[in-house]
């Protein structure tokens, strides 16, 4: 019997300690991985991929594949993924444009089977993208952010950290940090207060928030006068800093509130 591997490492790929790699796997040149990560059968990462330790990638999956972006004529960038991260079956994370020059996938995070992530996107850490969600190109993602299942995430979009997504949502504006999105059209749903008190924000800390986002939501403000009023009748604070900034550099606009039922 042959004492030759059933992968293919290029010589040029720089592999960490007590990496193991499963058979069929294809690894290119100009990849970095990190040690202890675990990568499975059939998988393909390709030049640009920088996956950090403790990692695991599931077999199907595709790193560093070459973004499905017109604009895109070779230039070298990266996909990146942090330490303690998984990657599930067939996800796809392709390479940054010129653009911003990479993809990010942060650490600790938990991204499920089928999901695409597409060039020049910035997932934050702690992140879940659950099965079969769509990023398109240059969405943000911030920290402890989770997408419910079969999501779709529109170009340029930004999403808040500790939000989440009601599965099957349509995302084309923006959402806000600490909230819950869902129904079609998606809508400001309320704090995710599950998520925030499992991450042991306090009792007066979200009462505090609900109270920033009904003024933005529920009481007739448009966006400028509902910051301004943040501002001015609430304490400092880092939650409300964000928020403000948040709101403030929305570019594609954040995500309107839910409707009355009556209406």
């Amino acid at each position: 019997m042959s004492n030759q591997p059933l992968y293919s490492l290029h010589p040029d790929a720089k592999i960490g300690k007590n990496v193991e790699i499963g058979p069929f796997t294809t690894i290119y040149g100009d990849v970095e991985i990190g040690d202890n990560t675990w990568i499975g059968p059939s998988v393909t990462i390709m030049d640009g991929a920088r996956i950090g330790k403790n990692c695991r990638i599931f077999p199907g999956a595709v790193i560093a594949g070459i973004p499905q972006d017109l604009k895109f004529q070779g230039e070298v960038t990266t996909a990146e993924i942090g330490d303690n991260t998984t990657i599930r079956e067939y996800v796809t994370v392709n390479r940054g444009t010129i653009s911003r020059g990479k993809t990010v996938v942060g650490s600790d995070c938990l991204i499920q089977s089928y999901v695409h992530v597409a060039h020049d996107c910035a997932v934050g850490n702690h992140c879940i993208i659950s099965g079969y969600v769509g990023l398109a190109g240059e969405v943000i993602i911030e920290d402890w952010a989770i997408l419910g299942g079969g999501s779709l995430v529109h170009q340029f979009v930004r999403i808040g950290c500790h939000v989440m997504i009601q599965g099957g949502c349509k995302v084309s504006k923006d959402v806000p940090p600490y909230v819950m999105a869902g129904r079609e059209p998606i809508v400001y749903a309320g704090l995710n207060l599950v998520g925030l008190r499992r991450r042991s924000f306090t009792s007066e800390k979200i009462q505090e928030l609900q109270e920033i986002y009904r003024t933005i939501y529920q009481k007739g403000l448009n966006n400028s006068d509902a910051l301004r009023n943040i501002k001015d009748s609430f304490p400092q604070s880092s939650e409300r800093d964000h928020i403000i900034d948040f709101v403030h550099r929305s570019e594609r606009g954040i995500i309107k509130g839910m409707l009355d039922d009556s209406d």
